[in-house]
């Protein structure tokens, strides 16, 4: 029987590549989005897709998700983006409430409402990010919501351990895409600089002056799919292109 992997951001940058480097690899992604405009658009490229509109910030999605993952799941993907707020000091309270919800619980949720399809070696993957580990003064809903990631991906590699489920996050680092533009913009206002100066810098950050790629995050999620993989729960893969540099 043909195996699913639910994909929670199915729509986004990241998520479009990974449907189409999970789709060409014989998998049947179930691509969950919030609207059903989006989902359309992608499934006009993807026919054999199955799409699921549900709000992952919401209890209620638990439910529609597992109306739709009925096959055995392979791995379940979460990578929803979470607003851009700015820095700690004038972030507002519900945007980063908000943000551990969808990043935090709604990963909880998605994997309750596939837990009955889970079965050895399949995987839970959250999409974190670089924010997480090295915080900024431009993005704290990312870096507040990711760093507490690494925690409950830890745990679900010990809830789930005896079942031979492993859980692993993918934290990549700035990738060209529409939502890094509005952190640089809020960057550029700060710092009375272009956009354009923003973004060079932000690329300098890297060791070998590079944003990360949606191809490269879709390539991390292929290889957490070998069975070899398994030695690697609980832990993070950085795709930060050399942005961390502190140890460990």
């Amino acid at each position: 029987m043909q195996e699913q992997i639910v994909l929670v951001g199915a729509t986004g940058s990241f998520g479009q590549a990974m449907v189409q480097a999970l789709t060409k690899d014989g998998y049947q992604v179930v691509a969950v989005a919030r609207t059903a405009e989006s989902l359309q658009a992608l499934q006009q490229i993807y026919p054999e897709l199955l799409t699921c509109q549900a709000d992952i910030s919401n209890d209620t999605a638990i439910d529609v998700i597992r109306q739709v993952a009925t096959k055995p799941v392979r791995a379940v993907v979460h990578g929803p983006g979470v607003g851009v707020a700015g820095g700690i000091l004038e972030a507002p309270t519900d945007t980063l409430n908000q943000a551990v919800n969808i990043k935090v619980a709604g990963l909880l949720r998605l994997v309750r409402a596939v837990d009955k399809q889970l079965h050895a070696h399949s995987r839970l993957i959250a999409i974190g990010g670089h924010y997480g580990f090295e915080p900024t003064a431009y993005a704290a809903a990312a870096g507040i919501a990711n760093a507490a990631l690494v925690n409950v991906v830890r745990q679900l590699s010990l809830a789930y351990g005896d079942r031979g489920i492993t859980a692993h996050l993918i934290a990549p680092g700035p990738a060209d895409t529409e939502r890094l533009h509005r952190v640089a913009a809020n960057r550029a206002e700060r710092q009375g600089n272009t956009l354009d100066e923003v973004m060079e810098e932000m690329r300098n950050e890297s060791s070998i002056g590079a944003f990360t790629t949606p191809d490269q995050v879709a390539w991390a999620v292929r290889m957490l799919l070998e069975p070899e993989a398994d030695a690697m729960t609980g832990s993070t893969l950085m795709l930060d292109s050399g942005r961390r540099r502190g140890i460990p």
